[in-house]
């Protein structure tokens, strides 16, 4: 087979590792290459990709080509950047296309096969919290995609529903390949718990304990329930223990609204109780995990919900809401409540700072084997399987 994949979204992976569709695309790519030498590959990278990086996938069975006009497409009327983009396509022979995104256009006229991954159809169940252009936008090129395509990767069974609810794919033309973690997020019982206690807290003024959530800070991580329930959850914890304190720390970078969070933490009172630190590097985001008193994941929707087994993996207890992707990837290793019941995740999170030595580590372990069933070499397995069915189809 001769298979081209657009990998445009991965500019910066060493960066920025963790971030949505650029991290699936760099780890779906490495492992397809360490598993499948036979089918040549041809990868689309942005021109302004570092060298040193595209270095990383050099095989004798790819082929490396960029796209050259990435800086540019905002001033062109769409019809060049169309034909410039279907130009770059159509510089190479194969078989299928891989779109990593339903935001990255298959260009108007391009013949050959389409397979498409989507995440999440988030800018349909929560369009409220979008921007209106940003909302218009992507619906646009989820409808275009869905009727493009000709197979569908959907990361979870949830998304493969939505899929079939929302834009009206037929089931036999989507296939469930699950996200994944990586192997580094597992923490072992080796690490020494003071020494990391003293790095974070040189690096991040973190000192004592602390609730941790990681994500982009934006409307549909429900954030502003997560800062109301941790100040019940402060209230509880000064009326049972007068002087013990917790920080809410929260990881990930600024989005949509984020300067409204500022207001409420202020408005209630734990302005000096909150640590913003943008986005966290993998290494430190695993001792994050490891030394938090609880993750907690507050959101309203997610497509697969990957930090929750990140989480898991760095052998923290989690506090999830009870939305179905995450009980489909987490099962009974998290504490559920109803994201949108202040007073409910404030108890889940007391719950989980009061479990007791042995009880965590019974959490721990289990979260660990439900973690391990989520790699990044199944998902390239299973996506060469969908790439074999639609090139016989062919």
């Amino acid at each position: 087979m001769r298979i081209a994949i657009d990998a445009r979204s991965i500019l910066n992976p060493e960066k920025n590792p963790q971030i949505g569709v650029g991290h699936y695309t760099y780890q779906l790519i490495r492992n397809l290459l360490k598993i499948d030498q036979r089918n040549r590959y041809t990868l689309f990278f942005d021109y302004r990709v570092r060298e040193k990086d595209v270095k990383k996938f050099s095989a004798p069975n790819v082929t490396i080509k960029y796209f050259p006009w990435s800086d540019y497409k905002k001033y062109l009327p769409g019809v060049y950047s169309e034909i410039l983009g279907l130009a770059t396509l159509g510089s190479g022979d194969f078989d299928l296309l891989h779109t990593t995104s339903p935001d990255g256009r298959v260009p108007i006229g391009y013949q050959g096969k389409v397979i498409c991954t989507f995440q999440d159809l988030a800018v349909y169940k929560q369009q409220e919290l979008f921007p209106a252009l940003t909302r218009i936008k992507a619906r646009y090129n989820r409808q275009a995609m869905a009727k493009r395509a000709d197979r569908i990767i959907a990361v979870s069974e949830n998304t493969k529903n939505d899929l079939i609810k929302i834009l009206k794919v037929e089931a036999d033309r989507i296939e469930v390949v699950n996200n994944a973690i990586d192997e580094r997020f597992f923490v072992e019982k080796s690490f020494v718990r003071h020494e990391i206690e003293n790095e974070l807290k040189d690096k991040f003024r973190i000192d004592g304990e602390y609730i941790l959530f990681v994500g982009t800070l934006e409307p549909i991580k429900n954030l502003v329930r997560l800062l109301q329930a941790f100040k019940v959850f402060k209230d509880k914890i000064n009326e049972k223990y007068p002087g013990k304190k917790y920080q809410l720390v929260l990881g990930g970078k600024p989005g949509w609204l984020v300067q409204h969070l500022l207001q409420v933490a202020k408005d209630l009172g734990i302005a000096n109780d909150l640590k913003f630190l943008g986005y966290v590097e993998g290494d430190d985001l695993k001792k994050l995990f490891f030394l938090s008193s609880a993750f907690v994941m507050p959101s309203l929707y997610e497509g697969f919900g990957m930090t929750v087994l990140e989480a898991l993996a760095s052998r923290a207890v989690v506090a999830a809401s009870n939305i179905e992707t995450i009980k489909e990837i987490a099962g009974e290793t998290v504490e559920y409540f109803d994201p949108l019941d202040v007073r409910a995740m404030a108890e889940k999170i007391e719950f989980l700072v009061s479990l007791s030595d042995e009880e965590k580590n019974r959490k721990v372990e289990k979260g660990l084997i439900q973690a391990k069933k989520y790699s990044w070499q199944k998902c390239a397995e299973k996506t060469l399987e969908v790439y074999q069915k639609v090139a016989r189809k062919s």
